[in-house]
């Protein structure tokens, strides 16, 4: 993926960290995501918000440096607003 992508890094409460691309369509309304263990899958964004908490830089590293692996340009938010989503164009 040459273009640049937002993606807003949560931890859930196992400790687990998740990366959300509200530019990027998942199925239907949903948005992509990415974890290590699954990988990619579509996550409800509003829904993850509120089940997980903020990533720290230390925590989300190591799944940044995956992710750029693969292909991804990154482009790091804490949040995401109505104007990132990708059906916003729609």
């Amino acid at each position: 993926m040459n273009t640049p992508a937002r993606v807003v890094f949560r931890r859930w409460p196992t400790g687990d960290i998740l990366a959300l691309f509200p530019g990027l369509p998942g199925a239907g309304y949903e948005v992509l995501s990415y974890e290590h263990v699954g990988q990619h899958g579509s996550a409800d964004y509003p829904h993850c918000i509120r089940a997980t908490k903020a990533a720290k830089p230390h925590e989300y590293r190591a799944l940044a440096r995956e992710l750029r692996r693969i292909g991804y340009r990154l482009i790091i938010c804490k949040r995401a607003s109505r104007r990132h989503f990708h059906y916003a164009t729609r």
